[in-house]
């Protein structure tokens, strides 16, 4: 199956605006999470998908495809979606941004597991969820049945009673990592459905896909990067921190 991976790279940003032209490494952020996406051995086409000029031009700095889109989408996926509506790719993997320490097998296995099994709409990732994020609400908890079929999404324990108590093994203890496969199909589905209830309670658009009988495929990882995401000026830091170490 042909693959295409977007990379939606919106300039505005509340936290950290223009986060994805950061440079402080000698090269932008997004350059550094397209080079990861260049490591992988399943994915046939990568673009980066955008709203602002200054972020195509500097894609184009280091010769990456890139994709003017509407400045009026309300997320990633929406962004990715139309990107993906005119292109002859059967599936669509969303790796954002801002992740410039993401891992290469992990896309790989996200793509295998939905070449696998021609039932699954989404292929997503999860790790053992460390202790200290068990109250974090920006560590979301994954949930899924012994086949990894997701069963729920939650930032914090107590959301749990949204949820059917006989489908959630409440023992888990994973953390959702936000890489997502989708079938072409599936993804134009999705754009089109409205928002869930319980995904305006709890902030997760995933909860639409399940509220609408989408199967979501859980991909187990050991671990992930250390800074995996960045959000804040401080991950920068980190992230920048660690990018010189191992220059050196």
């Amino acid at each position: 199956m042909k693959t295409l991976v977007v990379i939606p790279a919106r300039y505005g940003s509340t936290r950290l605006p223009a986060k994805v032209l950061l440079n402080k490494t000698g090269k932008f952020l997004m350059h550094h999470t397209y080079d990861q996406v260049r490591k992988c051995k399943l994915v046939d086409r990568i673009i980066i998908a955008t709203d602002d000029k200054r972020v195509v031009k500097a894609g184009l700095s280091f010769c990456a495809e890139t994709m003017m889109t509407s400045k009026n989408h309300a997320c990633g996926t929406d962004r990715i979606a139309e990107v993906a509506r005119s292109l002859p790719y059967q599936l669509i993997i969303n790796v954002q941004a801002d992740e410039p320490e993401i891992d290469p097998k992990a896309i790989d296995r996200v793509i295998m597991a939905l070449r696998k099994d021609p039932k699954i709409d989404i292929a997503t990732v999860a790790v053992p969820l460390k202790p200290r994020d068990l109250a974090d609400p920006n560590k979301v908890k994954a949930f899924f049945s012994r086949d990894r079929l997701a069963t729920a999404f939650v930032r914090s324990i107590d959301q749990l009673k949204y949820f059917s108590e006989n489908k959630v093994d409440t023992a888990q203890r994973f953390r959702h990592i936000g890489i997502y496969g989708y079938r072409k199909q599936s993804l134009l589905r999705f754009v089109k459905l409205p928002q869930s209830e319980l995904e305006k309670e709890i902030r997760l658009e995933q909860l639409r896909a399940m509220a609408n009988g989408f199967r979501i495929k859980m991909v187990l990882l050991k671990s992930i990067s250390i800074g995996y995401g960045i959000d804040t000026p401080e991950d920068y830091d980190d992230f920048v921190k660690r990018n010189l170490r191992k220059k050196y």
